[in-house]
């Protein structure tokens, strides 16, 4: 099942230009079995999200992306954002009281070397990005951004494998082009955040590039010491 967990519609998220409409309608055509909205700092109500989702008869999934002093998190499960959730081990503390998930995105930003083609300042960097106090209390980190080049994908792909820990897959969509870049694949149905959030926590899923138009892995097999793609 290929859900697209990072998604961005207007008027919520002020920087893109989707609306939810649109962004469903891509979605299905693009062979997606469903997405969350994942508004900046924003929770959808969830009787407009079961609206769309009626209306449109396909998944449609509540979720956030909140600016954490620590990067930017995926959360799912809450129900409102509460002050003090920028600091990411009080984002985590609400997380936990509510049954939710977290999933930290585009791992890339801030933390990948400028020299990508020095393996001691990549490993370096590596080590710094797997310090961040907020992975700690998340259960993937998003391998996969559909708007991210493949150099800074490589580089959340290596930290997943440095780290241990699983990837998601997310296209950030803020416009029609980004829609259906990439996804999460889960081995299970899912029918609900509640679903979606115990499959998290299972680590039943993987990332997927849909750019060839099946879906495959970011293939790092390819990649030597001291060269990047």
């Amino acid at each position: 099942m290929l859900i697209d967990l990072h998604t961005h519609t207007r008027p919520y998220s002020w920087d893109s230009y989707l609306s939810p409409d649109d962004l469903i309608e891509i979605s299905r055509a693009k062979g997606l079995d469903g997405i969350c909205l994942s508004e900046h700092d924003y929770l959808w109500d969830p009787d407009e999200v079961a609206d769309l989702g009626r209306r449109h008869n396909y998944l449609v999934l509540p979720a956030i992306e909140i600016n954490t002093d620590d990067g930017h998190i995926l959360v799912f499960g809450i129900n409102k954002y509460v002050y003090g959730m920028h600091r990411s081990a009080e984002l985590a503390r609400h997380v936990e009281q509510a049954n939710g998930a977290m999933v930290a995105a585009h791992p890339y930003r801030r933390q990948m070397p400028w020299y990508v083609e020095n393996e001691r300042d990549y490993h370096d960097a590596l080590i710094r990005a797997s310090h961040n106090p907020a992975y700690r209390h998340c259960v993937a980190l998003e391998r996969i951004n559909g708007r991210g080049t493949r150099r800074e994908n490589e580089f959340s792909a290596r930290l997943c494998e440095f780290m241990d820990m699983p990837g998601t897959g997310g296209t950030d969509s803020h416009a029609r082009s980004d829609i259906g870049r990439c996804a999460t694949q889960f081995e299970r149905d899912i029918h609900n955040v509640e679903d979606l959030i115990e499959e998290l926590k299972a680590g039943r899923f993987e990332a997927v590039d849909l750019t060839g138009g099946t879906p495959h892995r970011l293939d790092l097999t390819a990649i030597h010491e001291g060269q990047r793609l």
